[in-house]
């Protein structure tokens, strides 16, 4: 939400998100009106390496959201979506997609402030307003099992508010160090099984223990994940060995999710 200095440490296992002699897919900046805050409002929009070289290919698409206390900018710098997607489509491990990235707010919240955030707000900016654009300015596989959302923190928690409340618009969903799904929160296990492809969840290791920790989070995250699985659903736990709340268990989890997406 404001400009801010960020110092990256070198990790041992940074090849994931270094940038290489292989194709790169583009990060595109758009402006779209928002009815709805009467507003123009910014995106950022991954696409493919190839996408401007077949006008008759689609693709699905992955709504990511940032954290409390950034933007839309997270995900592309800090975040190395881009470079991400980029190494694992040249090996060959995913399915080429789309990456929308928006800013999550739509309230002047003051840092620290976040219990005075509404999320309705955002959740029409997102549903009703950018996915539509973005249907009708990119090419997508328009359909809800092409569509995924996830989120990092407070976008782990929009994550989980947004799809379960639009199952007919998401398919797919990941929540990076932002609380967890389990059998509790879902009102209808038939119905949420047939729309839901997958439950993803993560937190890097040094996040787990603690009762403040397990309170935020709604619960032990990996027992909910097992839960849903005894459940039928398909839920994934990943733990980011020997990382916070932080950037590298946040990319990471992007690593981990994106091959699962869009698997038919």
């Amino acid at each position: 939400m404001r400009w801010g200095s960020g110092v990256e440490l070198p990790a041992h296992d940074q090849d994931f998100y270094a940038l290489k002699n292989v194709p790169h897919g583009q990060l595109r900046e758009l402006f779209f009106h928002s009815k709805s805050t009467e507003s123009q409002r910014r995106a950022f929009v991954y696409t493919p390496p190839g996408y401007d070289h077949d006008p008759d290919k689609r693709y699905p698409v992955l709504y990511l959201q940032h954290g409390w206390g950034e933007n839309e900018y997270g995900w592309g710098t800090q975040g190395c979506a881009g470079l991400i997607m980029d190494n694992l489509i040249a090996e060959g491990k995913i399915r080429p997609f789309i990456i929308v990235m928006t800013y999550g707010m739509t309230n002047d919240t003051r840092m620290g402030g976040l219990r005075n955030f509404s999320i309705e707000p955002f959740e029409t900016v997102l549903v009703k307003e950018l996915v539509p654009y973005i249907d009708a300015n990119f090419r997508t596989l328009s359909d809800q099992p092409n569509r995924a959302m996830a989120g990092l923190s407070m976008g782990g928690m929009e994550t989980k508010s947004i799809t379960m409340r639009n199952p007919g618009t998401f398919s797919h969903i990941g929540l990076f160090s932002g609380g967890s799904i389990g059998p509790d929160d879902i009102s209808d296990m038939a119905a949420f099984k047939e729309k839901n492809k997958i439950v993803f969840v993560s937190y890097g290791s040094r996040e787990l223990g603690g009762s403040r920790e397990g309170a935020r989070r709604g619960g032990d995250p990996k027992a909910n994940v097992a839960a849903l699985k005894e459940a039928g659903v398909n839920g994934i736990f990943y733990e980011s060995p020997k990382t916070a709340h932080e950037w590298l268990s946040w990319r990471r989890s992007l690593r981990e999710f994106a091959p699962l997406l869009f698997n038919n």
